[in-house]
């Protein structure tokens, strides 16, 4: 048993502080803004120039010109403010985003991170994803732990090109919760039905253990 995506979404949105300017990233991140506590108010901002983003819509209530970074469709709140994507990188670059949630393909233990690119395979661009790891105050890494041909995907060293080096703070996988620090990774809570034995066959990275280690 490990966590599901929705699973992993729920546990980054506890991340989540009042006030914060959040970034949502393409894929398993974007779900986040389905768990955001009604306690806590933020801000969600896409790099395609909207600030203050809804949750999902319900089937058959989608407005076609409502969408996030990755082109998928969103809701608007009545704070809600839209400008240039030229403004949007302003917001990122200037170090206004609190926190930037995002996916990864590769993650080293010193919190290197590879997400844009796989040599060989066409791909549209890198995206803001390098903007948003050098700009933000923290970033927080949602992904599943393995590859689906097993291999690790926490990492001694990324072998991918490199989106941004030391800037991962978290991972939030399918096995648990790693933070990362100067001196290295910590693992500080494990999912449901998963041992730490597990968790060290399916990483390649060196990774020490909380003391007061979170079993769920």
């Amino acid at each position: 048993m490990a966590w599901t995506r929705e699973e992993m979404a729920k546990r980054a949105a506890q991340e989540l502080v009042n006030g914060y300017y959040v970034n949502l990233g393409i894929g398993i991140p974007t779900l986040v803004a389905n768990f955001i506590p009604d306690s806590v108010d933020v801000t969600l901002q896409s790099e395609n120039g909207m600030l203050g983003m809804g949750p999902f819509p319900y089937e058959g209530e989608a407005d076609p010109d409502l969408i996030n970074a990755g082109k998928q469709t969103i809701t608007e709140l009545n704070r809600t403010s839209y400008f240039s994507s030229a403004d949007s990188f302003s917001m990122i670059r200037g170090g206004h985003i609190d926190l930037s949630i995002l996916g990864a393909m590769q993650v080293s233990e010193q919190g290197d991170l590879a997400n844009w690119m796989i040599p060989g395979k066409m791909v549209k661009g890198m995206g803001g994803a390098m903007d948003l790891v050098a700009g933000v105050k923290k970033v927080v890494i949602i992904m599943d732990h393995n590859a689906r041909d097993g291999s690790a995907k926490f990492l001694k060293e990324c072998t991918l090109p490199l989106t941004g080096v030391k800037v991962v703070d978290m991972i939030i996988s399918d096995v648990g919760v790693f933070m990362i620090k100067d001196d290295g990774a910590v693992l500080t809570e494990l999912a449901p039905g998963i041992s730490l034995e597990d968790v060290k066959e399916r990483t390649e990275a060196n990774f020490k253990i909380e003391k007061h280690l979170l079993t769920l």
